[in-house]
Protein backbone atom coordinates (compact mmCIF):
# COMPACT_ATOMS: atom_id res chain seq x y z
CA UNK A 1 0.00 0.00 0.00
CA UNK A 2 1.27 3.47 -0.91
CA UNK A 3 -0.84 6.51 -0.02
CA UNK A 4 1.27 8.96 -1.98
CA UNK A 5 -0.49 10.67 -4.90
CA UNK A 6 -0.21 9.96 -8.61
CA UNK A 7 1.07 12.80 -10.79
CA UNK A 8 -0.78 13.64 -13.99
CA UNK A 9 0.26 16.26 -16.52
CA UNK A 10 -0.80 17.75 -19.84
CA UNK A 11 -0.08 20.81 -21.94
CA UNK A 12 -3.27 22.36 -20.55
CA UNK A 13 -6.80 21.19 -19.75
CA UNK A 14 -6.94 18.18 -22.07
CA UNK A 15 -5.46 15.82 -19.50
CA UNK A 16 -8.55 16.33 -17.37
CA UNK A 17 -10.25 13.77 -19.63
CA UNK A 18 -7.61 11.27 -18.48
CA UNK A 19 -7.83 12.37 -14.85
CA UNK A 20 -11.60 11.84 -14.92
CA UNK A 21 -11.11 8.21 -15.97
CA UNK A 22 -8.29 7.72 -13.46
CA UNK A 23 -10.53 8.90 -10.61
CA UNK A 24 -13.30 6.56 -11.78
CA UNK A 25 -10.95 3.59 -12.12
CA UNK A 26 -8.87 4.35 -8.99
CA UNK A 27 -11.28 5.90 -6.48
CA UNK A 28 -8.91 5.41 -3.52
CA UNK A 29 -5.96 7.20 -5.11
CA UNK A 30 -4.86 10.80 -4.57
CA UNK A 31 -3.82 12.89 -7.57
CA UNK A 32 -1.66 15.92 -8.34
CA UNK A 33 -2.48 17.46 -11.72
CA UNK A 34 -0.32 19.94 -13.61
CA UNK A 35 -1.61 21.85 -16.64
CA UNK A 36 0.99 23.79 -18.62
CA UNK A 37 -1.39 26.61 -19.56
CA UNK A 38 1.42 29.10 -20.21
CA UNK A 39 3.07 27.01 -22.94
CA UNK A 40 0.14 25.25 -24.60
CA UNK A 41 -0.16 23.95 -27.28
CA UNK A 42 2.66 21.40 -27.46
CA UNK A 43 1.66 20.03 -30.85
CA UNK A 44 3.51 22.59 -32.95
CA UNK A 45 6.72 22.50 -30.89
CA UNK A 46 9.91 20.52 -31.51
CA UNK A 47 10.78 17.23 -29.83
CA UNK A 48 13.58 18.97 -27.93
CA UNK A 49 11.23 21.63 -26.57
CA UNK A 50 8.49 19.18 -25.57
CA UNK A 51 11.08 16.98 -23.86
CA UNK A 52 12.50 19.96 -21.94
CA UNK A 53 9.02 21.02 -20.81
CA UNK A 54 8.21 17.45 -19.78
CA UNK A 55 11.41 17.11 -17.75
CA UNK A 56 10.57 20.28 -15.83
CA UNK A 57 7.06 19.06 -15.07
CA UNK A 58 8.26 15.64 -13.93
CA UNK A 59 10.74 17.31 -11.56
CA UNK A 60 7.93 19.48 -10.20
CA UNK A 61 5.64 16.50 -9.66
CA UNK A 62 8.42 14.61 -7.91
CA UNK A 63 8.79 17.58 -5.56
CA UNK A 64 5.13 16.92 -4.65
CA UNK A 65 6.13 13.36 -3.62
CA UNK A 66 4.18 11.46 -6.28
CA UNK A 67 4.61 7.68 -6.54
CA UNK A 68 3.92 7.42 -10.29
CA UNK A 69 3.27 9.76 -13.22
CA UNK A 70 0.76 9.61 -16.05
CA UNK A 71 1.79 11.61 -19.13
CA UNK A 72 -1.75 12.64 -20.07
CA UNK A 73 -0.68 14.32 -23.30
CA UNK A 74 -0.37 12.55 -26.64
CA UNK A 75 2.35 14.88 -27.90
CA UNK A 76 4.49 14.46 -24.78
CA UNK A 77 3.83 10.70 -24.78
CA UNK A 78 4.93 10.49 -28.41
CA UNK A 79 7.98 12.75 -28.17
CA UNK A 80 9.28 12.61 -24.60
CA UNK A 81 8.13 9.48 -22.76
CA UNK A 82 11.05 7.29 -23.84
CA UNK A 83 13.52 9.90 -22.60
CA UNK A 84 11.66 10.41 -19.32
CA UNK A 85 11.65 6.67 -18.62
CA UNK A 86 15.45 6.58 -19.04
CA UNK A 87 16.13 9.68 -16.92
CA UNK A 88 13.73 9.33 -13.97
CA UNK A 89 13.36 6.58 -11.40
CA UNK A 90 9.59 6.74 -11.16
CA UNK A 91 6.93 4.58 -12.84
CA UNK A 92 5.58 6.39 -15.92
CA UNK A 93 2.79 5.64 -18.35
CA UNK A 94 1.52 7.51 -21.40
CA UNK A 95 -1.67 7.59 -23.44
CA UNK A 96 -0.49 6.44 -26.89
CA UNK A 97 0.10 2.73 -26.36
CA UNK A 98 -3.22 2.16 -24.49
CA UNK A 99 -5.08 4.12 -27.18
CA UNK A 100 -3.53 2.09 -29.99
CA UNK A 101 -4.46 -1.17 -28.28
CA UNK A 102 -8.06 -0.06 -27.82
CA UNK A 103 -8.36 0.88 -31.50
CA UNK A 104 -6.84 -2.41 -32.66
CA UNK A 105 -9.38 -4.28 -30.53
CA UNK A 106 -12.34 -2.30 -31.90
CA UNK A 107 -11.77 -2.06 -35.65
CA UNK A 108 -13.47 -4.52 -38.00
CA UNK A 109 -12.17 -3.21 -41.34
CA UNK A 110 -8.62 -2.67 -40.12
CA UNK A 111 -8.71 0.90 -41.45
CA UNK A 112 -8.23 3.28 -38.53
CA UNK A 113 -8.40 7.05 -38.59
CA UNK A 114 -6.22 9.14 -36.32
CA UNK A 115 -6.71 12.79 -35.37
CA UNK A 116 -4.23 14.67 -33.22
CA UNK A 117 -1.67 17.43 -33.17
CA UNK A 118 0.83 17.83 -35.99
CA UNK A 119 3.60 16.36 -33.84
CA UNK A 120 1.60 13.29 -32.89
CA UNK A 121 0.54 12.60 -36.48
CA UNK A 122 4.02 13.00 -37.97
CA UNK A 123 5.76 11.02 -35.21
CA UNK A 124 4.29 7.76 -36.51
CA UNK A 125 4.12 6.37 -32.99
CA UNK A 126 0.48 5.28 -33.22
CA UNK A 127 1.24 3.43 -36.44
CA UNK A 128 4.14 1.61 -34.76
CA UNK A 129 2.02 0.42 -31.86
CA UNK A 130 -0.95 -0.47 -34.06
CA UNK A 131 1.24 -2.63 -36.29
CA UNK A 132 2.39 -4.49 -33.17
CA UNK A 133 -1.17 -5.24 -32.15
CA UNK A 134 -2.57 -5.82 -35.66
CA UNK A 135 -0.10 -6.00 -38.57
CA UNK A 136 -2.75 -5.58 -41.29
CA UNK A 137 -3.88 -2.19 -39.95
CA UNK A 138 -4.12 0.79 -42.29
CA UNK A 139 -3.94 4.25 -40.72
CA UNK A 140 -5.19 7.54 -42.12
CA UNK A 141 -4.04 10.50 -40.05
CA UNK A 142 -5.30 14.07 -39.95
CA UNK A 143 -3.71 16.85 -37.92
CA UNK A 144 -6.35 18.99 -36.18
CA UNK A 145 -4.30 21.67 -34.40
CA UNK A 146 -7.09 24.21 -33.94
CA UNK A 147 -9.08 21.84 -31.73
CA UNK A 148 -6.60 22.37 -28.89
CA UNK A 149 -6.95 26.15 -28.95
CA UNK A 150 -10.76 25.95 -29.20
CA UNK A 151 -10.93 23.69 -26.13
CA UNK A 152 -8.45 25.82 -24.18
CA UNK A 153 -10.68 28.82 -24.88
CA UNK A 154 -13.72 26.93 -23.62
CA UNK A 155 -15.47 26.90 -27.02
CA UNK A 156 -16.88 23.42 -26.47
CA UNK A 157 -20.37 23.89 -27.91
CA UNK A 158 -19.77 26.61 -30.46
CA UNK A 159 -20.55 27.02 -34.18
CA UNK A 160 -16.89 27.82 -34.85
CA UNK A 161 -15.83 24.46 -33.38
CA UNK A 162 -18.44 22.63 -35.44
CA UNK A 163 -17.27 24.34 -38.65
CA UNK A 164 -13.62 23.52 -37.98
CA UNK A 165 -14.61 19.92 -37.22
CA UNK A 166 -16.39 19.66 -40.57
CA UNK A 167 -13.28 20.85 -42.37
CA UNK A 168 -11.04 18.43 -40.52
CA UNK A 169 -13.14 15.28 -40.22
CA UNK A 170 -15.80 15.06 -42.93
CA UNK A 171 -13.35 13.32 -45.28
CA UNK A 172 -13.42 10.19 -43.11
CA UNK A 173 -17.10 9.64 -43.93
CA UNK A 174 -16.37 8.53 -47.51
CA UNK A 175 -13.79 5.89 -46.60
CA UNK A 176 -13.92 2.46 -44.97
CA UNK A 177 -12.49 3.88 -41.76
CA UNK A 178 -14.60 2.37 -38.98
CA UNK A 179 -12.56 3.53 -35.97
CA UNK A 180 -11.23 6.99 -35.18
CA UNK A 181 -8.63 7.55 -32.45
CA UNK A 182 -8.94 10.88 -30.67
CA UNK A 183 -5.17 11.18 -30.43
CA UNK A 184 -5.12 14.26 -28.25
CA UNK A 185 -6.53 14.42 -24.74
CA UNK A 186 -8.27 17.71 -25.54
CA UNK A 187 -10.44 16.11 -28.22
CA UNK A 188 -12.82 14.08 -25.99
CA UNK A 189 -14.06 17.43 -24.65
CA UNK A 190 -15.67 17.98 -28.08
CA UNK A 191 -16.48 14.31 -28.62
CA UNK A 192 -20.16 14.94 -29.43
CA UNK A 193 -19.23 17.33 -32.23
CA UNK A 194 -16.58 14.97 -33.61
CA UNK A 195 -19.00 12.03 -33.57
CA UNK A 196 -21.73 14.03 -35.31
CA UNK A 197 -19.39 15.07 -38.12
CA UNK A 198 -17.66 11.69 -38.49
CA UNK A 199 -20.92 9.74 -38.59
CA UNK A 200 -22.40 7.11 -36.33
CA UNK A 201 -20.80 4.28 -38.32
CA UNK A 202 -17.36 5.35 -37.05
CA UNK A 203 -16.42 4.27 -33.52
CA UNK A 204 -14.53 6.93 -31.57
CA UNK A 205 -11.69 5.72 -29.37
CA UNK A 206 -10.86 7.79 -26.30
CA UNK A 207 -7.47 6.55 -25.00
CA UNK A 208 -8.27 7.90 -21.51
CA UNK A 209 -10.23 4.88 -20.29
CA UNK A 210 -7.61 2.42 -21.54
CA UNK A 211 -4.88 4.58 -19.95
CA UNK A 212 -6.66 4.39 -16.60
CA UNK A 213 -6.79 0.59 -16.80
CA UNK A 214 -3.13 0.49 -17.81
CA UNK A 215 -2.22 2.72 -14.86
CA UNK A 216 -4.06 0.45 -12.44
CA UNK A 217 -2.18 -2.56 -13.80
CA UNK A 218 1.12 -0.70 -13.39
CA UNK A 219 0.34 0.18 -9.76
CA UNK A 220 -0.62 -3.43 -9.01
CA UNK A 221 2.54 -4.71 -10.65
CA UNK A 222 4.71 -2.29 -8.64
CA UNK A 223 2.72 -3.09 -5.46
CA UNK A 224 1.98 0.60 -4.85
CA UNK A 225 -1.81 0.55 -5.23
CA UNK A 226 -3.55 2.31 -2.34
CA UNK A 227 -6.28 0.28 -0.62
CA UNK A 228 -7.57 2.71 2.01
CA UNK A 229 -10.41 5.14 1.49
CA UNK A 230 -9.83 8.87 1.05
CA UNK A 231 -10.90 10.86 4.11
CA UNK A 232 -13.37 13.69 3.68
CA UNK A 233 -11.12 16.27 5.33
CA UNK A 234 -8.07 15.78 3.11
CA UNK A 235 -7.13 17.49 -0.14
CA UNK A 236 -7.15 14.36 -2.29
CA UNK A 237 -6.93 16.17 -5.63
CA UNK A 238 -4.49 19.05 -6.06
CA UNK A 239 -4.26 21.18 -9.18
CA UNK A 240 -1.35 23.29 -10.41
CA UNK A 241 -0.97 25.37 -13.56
CA UNK A 242 1.76 27.47 -15.13
CA UNK A 243 -0.75 30.25 -15.99
CA UNK A 244 -4.45 31.18 -16.10
CA UNK A 245 -5.73 29.40 -12.97
CA UNK A 246 -9.21 30.92 -13.23
CA UNK A 247 -9.66 29.76 -16.83
CA UNK A 248 -8.42 26.33 -15.85
CA UNK A 249 -10.88 26.07 -12.96
CA UNK A 250 -13.78 27.10 -15.19
CA UNK A 251 -13.11 24.30 -17.67
CA UNK A 252 -12.19 21.76 -14.99
CA UNK A 253 -15.52 22.27 -13.26
CA UNK A 254 -17.32 21.37 -16.48
CA UNK A 255 -15.60 18.01 -16.92
CA UNK A 256 -14.64 16.66 -13.51
CA UNK A 257 -17.18 15.00 -11.20
CA UNK A 258 -16.00 16.97 -8.16
CA UNK A 259 -15.70 20.74 -7.75
CA UNK A 260 -12.29 22.33 -8.36
CA UNK A 261 -12.02 25.29 -6.01
CA UNK A 262 -8.31 25.97 -6.26
CA UNK A 263 -5.65 25.78 -8.97
CA UNK A 264 -2.29 27.03 -7.81
CA UNK A 265 0.00 28.81 -10.22
CA UNK A 266 3.62 27.68 -10.13
CA UNK A 267 6.80 28.63 -11.99
CA UNK A 268 7.60 25.25 -13.51
CA UNK A 269 10.61 26.61 -15.40
CA UNK A 270 12.61 26.74 -12.17
CA UNK A 271 12.61 22.94 -12.01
Amino acid sequence: MDKRPIGVFDSGVGGLTVLKELIRCLPRERFVYFGDMARTPYGSKSKETVTRYSRQIVRFLLSEDVKAIVVACNTASAMALDTLEKEFDVPLTGVVKPGAKAAADVTKTGHIGLIGTESTITSGIYENYLKDYRPDTRITGKACPLFVSLVEEGLIEDPVTAEIARRYISGFRDTDVDTLIMGCTHFPMIEDTIQRIAGEHIKLVNPASETARSTREMLEEKDILNDTDISLDEEAYRFFVSDSPERFKKIANIFLPQSVSNARQTDVERF
